[in-house]
């Protein structure tokens, strides 16, 4: 019995070492994800890199809105998306940190510029945020990790509140529009 125990012993400590050494020789190995990560469920944490993602291209796309836009409105919106995502991804941030989510924010934007880009950015902007909100709510509803829910809960009333800026600018533009047209 005690044989067994040494030898149980010697086992599980050379087990440690070459698993230690395998990531000492593997500098792109990382080691057992903390608990915090590895009880995160997969849905939310996919949520976490989307929506992370999401807020990156929106504040940079809101910056090219502030110095591109040929309209007041555009641009005013394109601040309030800067200061807006900025907090929440600040927020969201902090969060994907006490998980343990390691978040990549890098992301593509669509080329917009010329004399069509007030109305490429309106549209843009309802498109990213029916698939924010769409998002948002399928985790408020059924995410797992109350912090998660939480954000997504409590970030859904100001992207609703942007597609419905974003829809009345739209409108106003559309009616602009029309009105030189008939004239």
């Amino acid at each position: 019995m005690k044989n067994q125990t040494i030898l149980l012993t010697a086992l599980a400590a050379g087990a440690l070492c070459l698993s230690g050494s395998a990531f000492a020789a593997d500098p792109k190995a990382s080691p057992k994800p903390s608990a915090a990560s590895a009880e995160l469920d997969s849905q939310d944490k996919d949520f976490i890199m989307e929506a992370a993602k999401g807020g990156m291209m929106e504040v940079d796309m809101g910056k090219m809105a502030q110095q591109q836009g040929k309209s007041a409105e555009v641009k005013k919106i394109g601040k309030m998306m800067v200061t807006d995502h900025t907090k929440a991804n600040n927020q969201l941030m902090a969060i994907a940190k006490k998980k343990n989510v390691t978040v990549d924010t890098s992301h593509k934007m669509d080329k917009m510029n010329g004399t069509d880009f007030d109305k490429d950015y309106l549209d843009q902007m309802v498109k990213d945020h029916d698939k924010d909100i769409a998002a948002f709510e399928k985790e408020a509803k059924n995410g797992k990790d109350a912090d998660v829910k939480g954000f997504a809960s409590k970030t859904l009333p100001t992207l609703k509140k942007h597609l419905q800026m974003v829809k009345d600018a739209q409108s106003k533009m559309s009616n602009a529009d029309s009105t030189k047209k008939s004239s």
